[in-house]
């Protein structure tokens, strides 16, 4: 089995630099913030961030392709960087402190590109997830102080947790009603948002959560540090991995009733 530690150490360094850019513009009166095409934000931290991580890539892995949200794909090869220098712009341009620079590293396989490392670094809650592949998963303040994860046990959804983010892009996907459905036979439900709910998946502190519309940066790290904790991540086509531009994690024991109750009617 690979040995992918150099590489998360890498990530690790390379989330430390981004934390020092991202947490010293975080509420600053003068950010600057444009529209993108797509109507969504980015700030001078965004770019900010994802330069200084690309330049530490090219630096430590001149062989590895880099695919970042801000400035595309760079190279090719069988080893693919995947970067969001910051998840959840909304909330850092606001002010919510519920966002995170995401890093991970892909490696081509007979199934096409797979995650093998993911670190999450969510400074403003002191938190920090990571995994590499074969080596489970992680959470702390760093890698010095990391705390094993593993997904919960619940199996009935009457017990269980769901986390989203929005009910807009349900709607829109024609999967509303199935996400209503599935949020009255829950336990509980939150929309907390980006990054967090998989977060919890993988912490067991929520059992199940899904996203109708993402693009890779925003799963690849997400996906491997779920799967480590012993979790389930596909898309709601129920593909494994982060590549449906969609999302669906779980604990394992629901993730088929997860898909179909968002894939009723559709």
């Amino acid at each position: 089995m690979a040995d992918y530690q150099d590489d998360l150490r890498l990530a690790h360094a390379l989330a430390d630099a981004a934390d020092a850019v991202t947490t010293d513009r975080f509420r600053a009166l003068d950010l600057q913030v444009e529209t993108k095409p797509d109507l969504t934000p980015v700030s001078e931290a965004d770019r900010a961030a994802e330069e200084l991580i690309r330049a530490g890539l090219e630096r430590e892995r001149p062989a590895d392709a880099i695919l970042g949200e801000e400035y595309g794909l760079v190279g090719s090869g069988p080893r693919r960087w995947v970067v969001d220098p910051i998840d959840g712009t909304k909330n850092y341009v606001r002010g919510v402190p519920v966002w995170a620079t995401l890093i991970a590293l892909m490696e081509e396989g007979p199934d096409g590109f797979r995650p093998v490392v993911g670190v999450v670094s969510a400074p403003a809650l002191g938190r920090r997830w990571w995994a590499a592949s074969g080596a489970g998963a992680y959470t702390g303040t760093g890698p010095a102080d990391g705390t094993r994860l593993t997904v919960s046990r619940v199996t009935d959804l009457a017990d269980a947790s769901f986390a989203y983010s929005s009910l807009s892009g349900w709607e829109e996907q024609g999967r509303l009603d199935g996400f209503l459905e599935l949020g009255r036979a829950c336990w509980r439900t939150r929309g907390y948002g980006d990054f967090w709910p998989y977060m919890m998946v993988a912490e067991g502190s929520v059992d199940l959560c899904a996203e109708p519309e993402l693009s890779l940066w925003d799963m690849a790290a997400l996906a491997v540090i779920v799967e480590e904790a012993g979790g389930v991540f596909t898309g709601l086509d129920g593909r494994p991995g982060p590549h449906s531009g969609n999302a669906a994690a779980s604990n394992g024991l629901l993730h088929e009733t997860l898909l179909e109750y968002l894939n009723r009617g559709h």
